[in-house]
């Protein structure tokens, strides 16, 4: 859909639509799914609705560590003006308040996956970090790393060092934000090993609102985050992940270029996509979302 009747224009991510409703935002999760920077067809069902209702899950856990942005999650409790789109927004949107983002991804990594994995490959070291040698893929770390990154209007966030993170936000912001990522990574991966889950990294997203810093955006999804099945983890091998990997390796077998419009999903894609994403809320949660 292009935009709900009667309400501003949004702003659209690849996933998320925002609204700006004069000083504060209601943002919706779509059932929308990407690869490669396209976005795919067709949706993936309840998508939006699994992943926003778990990243409330995480903020009413977290929120004595750090305050969060949230302004109401009960589309039933929106304005008036809001009421017409209540069915649509029920459970896969939120209210919250607008905030000067702070522009990084605070990513925290346990384990050596994805594209520190990759960098360490060619150099030894993650973003700023010295490794011990000869770790494998999907090793567990002595201990967890701060690895921050930029946060790329388009096209992928590039790993930054933590001197880079200094210069851009200031000392003192950037220990803050250093130690908050790392309490908070710490916390979900806790509760994540209780449910039989790896939490192998995450990012976390922060804004000032007048001053005060808050956490916003996701949180600890399968989109912002590598969950793996604990049980079925071996260093040196690819885990199997609670995302969109359905996707992912469907389309690495197409032979897309990824340049022109990417293929149709099919219907085993979407339902094992879909699958991944229930499974995880349901392991960290205890219950089903409503969807």
């Amino acid at each position: 859909m292009s935009g709900l009747e009667g309400l501003p224009t949004p702003r659209r991510g690849k996933v998320r639509d925002i609204y700006d409703l004069d000083g504060l935002l209601l943002l919706v999760a779509s059932d929308r799914v990407s690869a490669h920077d396209f976005v795919l067809s067709p949706e993936i069902p309840d998508k939006g609705r699994i992943l926003n209702q778990l990243t409330n899950f995480w903020f009413s856990r977290l929120e004595d560590t750090i305050p969060n942005h949230l302004i109401e999650t009960d589309a039933g409790n929106y304005p008036a003006d809001l009421q017409r789109h209540a069915d649509y927004l029920a459970g896969r949107s939120v209210l919250v308040r607008k905030a000067e983002v702070v522009p990084y991804e605070c990513v925290a990594r346990g384990h050596l996956a994805g594209s520190a994995f990759r960098e360490y490959q060619d150099t030894g070291r993650a973003c700023g970090h010295d490794l011990p040698p000869g770790m494998r893929r999907a090793e567990k770390l002595d201990r967890p790393i701060f690895t921050p990154a930029t946060k790329a209007e388009e096209g992928h966030d590039e790993n930054i060092d933590y001197d880079t993170l200094v210069r851009g936000v200031g000392p003192e912001m950037a220990s803050t934000l250093r130690r908050i990522t790392l309490e908070l990574f710490t916390r979900g991966r806790q509760l994540a090993a209780q449910r039989g889950l790896i939490l192998a990294d995450t990012k976390f997203e922060f804004g000032l609102v007048d001053g005060r810093l808050l956490l916003i955006d996701e949180v600890l999804t399968p989109d912002s985050s590598r969950y793996w099945d604990a049980a079925a983890w071996t260093p040196g091998a690819e885990p199997v992940s609670f995302d969109k990997q359905p996707v992912r390796d469907w389309v690495a077998g197409t032979g897309w270029d990824k340049a022109s419009p990417p293929p149709e999903l099919p219907p085993g894609v979407v339902s094992e996509t879909r699958k991944r994403y229930l499974d995880a809320f349901r392991r960290i949660t205890g219950r089903d979302p409503v969807l």
